[in-house]
């Protein structure tokens, strides 16, 4: 359903501290594209591969840079970082009913479980034995808050979250439906040649203001906790081992995985794709390209990929057969620089 709210350029020029450079009586219900948008609506530039697009859109306000705004003839928003401006400016336009405290009649809570008056608990949700839920929070459609799990004030669990058991929520934690925390970690030893499962003793703790991805699942640890720290961000379908640590502030594209005991540093930025073995360690400030596969603890902050880009098949397979000489086309290199006679 369409915005009822309007705002014009000035309004928002000051309310977000930005310049405003045309017409400040222009006023947009909504936001869209740059190809997409019309006159009611707000737009951004913050790549220049879109910049081509600009003289023909239609929007009736356009967050930008400084440098995109010269000669532009029509009413823009002087930000210096566009993009977040934008977010902060389309927040305005996503307007959703507060929800209503209370306890859906086909809910079950345990008699042992705590939910605060101001929390919400939708329809056949579950909330287990010594569970919490503070004031604000909201237990979506379907979904089950297992045993000893803490749901702090304020967090949002869309239709069909799962929380096992131990789990613990900080606030304003917002995860997408489908997402499922707390399941037994991948603890295996093995004795007289079968498979034996190690207990999951740990459980899993997530810090304030993280968001968690439709489908994505955090395991509890074996003794100690899966850690995330706060503000960290996690896409659809993503896999997190038991007794991972991710830092604060750090965002996962979908798809990447991380397996047991890794420790992810703050501020880092993990492709779509991307995997992380076991053990391993990455510093604070490590961006990780898609489809990377990292096989080695990283030490210092940079940009690190792996794997090969896509070509045509024949190159492929001629390169992948390739691959099996370099061994050996190492070890004549290395004759020759020894003995260039």
């Amino acid at each position: 359903m369409p915005s009822l709210r309007q705002f014009s350029a000035t309004e928002l020029a000051a309310r977000f501290g930005l310049l405003l450079h045309g017409d400040g009586g222009i006023r947009v219900a909504g936001v869209s594209t740059l190809a997409g948008a019309d006159a009611t609506q707000l737009s951004f530039l913050a790549n220049p591969r879109y910049r081509a697009q600009l003289e023909d859109s239609q929007a009736g306000i356009v967050v930008m840079a400084a440098g995109d705004a010269e000669g532009y003839p029509g009413t823009a928003l002087i930000a210096d970082d566009p993009y977040s401006a934008f977010a902060r400016i389309a927040s305005l336009f996503d307007v959703r009913e507060p929800p209503a405290p209370g306890i859906h009649p086909s809910a079950i809570v345990d008699a042992t479980a705590q939910v605060d008056p101001a929390a919400q608990i939708g329809p056949l949700a579950v909330v287990g034995p010594r569970s919490t839920v503070a004031a604000g929070a909201v237990v979506g459609a379907g979904c089950v808050v297992g045993e000893d799990c803490v749901v702090g004030a304020g967090c949002e669990l869309g239709a069909h979250v799962t929380l096992v058991r131990r789990v613990r929520l900080g606030q304003r934690v917002l995860i997408h439906p489908g997402a499922v925390l707390g399941a037994d970690g991948f603890g295996l030893a093995m004795e007289a040649g079968r498979w034996l499962k190690v207990p999951q003793l740990g459980g899993v703790v997530i810090g304030d203001d993280c968001e968690i991805g439709a489908n994505t699942t955090i395991d509890r640890g074996a003794l100690d906790d899966t850690v995330l720290e706060d503000d960290v961000r996690l896409d659809n379908q993503i896999q997190v081992g038991h007794n991972v640590h991710i830092g604060a502030h750090t965002a996962m594209a979908g798809c990447s995985a991380v397996a047991g005991s890794a420790r992810i540093g703050r501020y880092c930025l993990i492709g779509g794709g991307a995997g992380v073995l076991g053990h391993l360690e990455l510093c604070d400030r490590v961006v990780v390209t898609a489809m990377t596969l990292v096989t080695h603890s990283i030490r210092e902050p940079g940009e690190y990929s792996s794997g090969t880009p896509v070509m045509d098949n024949r190159s492929w397979r001629r390169s992948a057969a390739r691959f099996k000489q370099l061994d050996a086309l190492a070890r004549r290199v290395q004759a020759v620089d020894k003995d260039p006679q």
